[in-house]
């Protein structure tokens, strides 16, 4: 593990692997293109993230990419998401453009112009797939963030990403079945992003709470953006787990709790609900209880 730009960075295991796997088949110089090419790419959401101001801990290479851990996780604007996203794969646009121009002035044979033209071309594809952590899969969980409660988003993110996941292992597979080969290096990135998917749909109520923690300290935020609050309506009986859960991002609440006869009792600030659940960790309890 090394640092550059004050970040940790460091090769996942999956890539140790391709890289013996080159050596022994004698593609080692094809590797270090790649690995150049994703280094590259993942700088491109390095940059971007430091423009917004995110602070990034680690970045860990793959071989279709990268993951960056971010200290802001889960309460980050979808617009600065979307735009770090697309940051990576516009890596790549450039390049095999690059690598375009070069071939065609003749500065660069046409076999390797072309080699990496279809580099560039495999990895920003790739990555726009719409499964976690790749570029697409954060980019259609922040374009959800959006319109949807973000623990909805949480979970069908997951979901998706699971199902995409499943059907990249089946695809790799299906020439085995007509007697052909299995495709290892697809195979066994599905199956990476198949367990990865997993345990963050595991991990799904820790992010969740995590989302809260941060979602407290940012309620004025919200607040002064949005000027006008969302409302969220329940009845007195509903858990506060419930309610929390139909939080959105980027939105203020104010949370409207009904009496028997549909009448307002009260209305709560989210940042009152969100502090009860994290000083008490009572998420059963009905929201009634807050205000006796």
């Amino acid at each position: 593990m090394n640092k550059l730009l004050g970040i940790r960075w460091s090769v996942h295991p999956l890539f140790v692997l391709i890289m013996m796997a080159s050596v022994i088949t004698g593609y080692f110089l094809e590797l270090l293109t790649l690995f150049a090419l994703v280094f590259v790419h993942e700088l491109g959401h390095v940059f971007a993230a430091r423009g917004f101001g995110w602070r990034i801990r680690e970045v860990k290479l793959l071989p279709f990419g990268g993951v960056a851990e971010t200290e802001e996780a889960g309460y980050l604007p979808a617009r600065e998401e979307i735009i770090v996203a697309l940051a990576g794969p516009l890596q790549n646009l450039w390049m095999g453009l690059t690598a375009w121009a070069l071939g065609e002035l003749g500065l660069i044979t046409p076999v390797w112009a072309s080699h990496l033209i279809q580099a560039n071309l495999m990895i920003g594809l790739f990555n726009l797939l719409p499964v976690l952590p790749l570029d697409g899969g954060r980019i259609v969980q922040a374009w959800m963030s959006c319109r949807l409660p973000y623990h909805v988003t949480l979970v069908w993110g997951a979901r998706i990403s699971l199902l995409a996941s499943a059907l990249m292992i089946i695809y790799s597979l299906l020439p085995y079945m007509n007697d052909g080969g299995i495709q290892v290096n697809l195979l066994a990135i599905g199956i990476f992003l198949f367990a990865s998917n997993w345990s963050y749909h595991r991990n799904i109520p820790f992010i969740f709470v995590r989302f809260l923690m941060h979602r407290e300290g940012w309620a004025d935020r919200y607040r002064e953006r949005e000027k006008l609050a969302q409302p969220i309506v329940v009845a007195g009986h509903h858990t506060i787990q419930g309610t929390l859960r139909r939080l959105v991002k980027e939105k203020y609440h104010l949370i409207y709790v009904m009496g028997m006869k549909g009448s307002v009792v009260t209305v709560l600030p989210e940042e009152q609900v969100v502090s009860n659940f994290l000083m008490h960790g009572k998420p059963g309890s009905a929201v009634a209880e807050l205000f006796r």
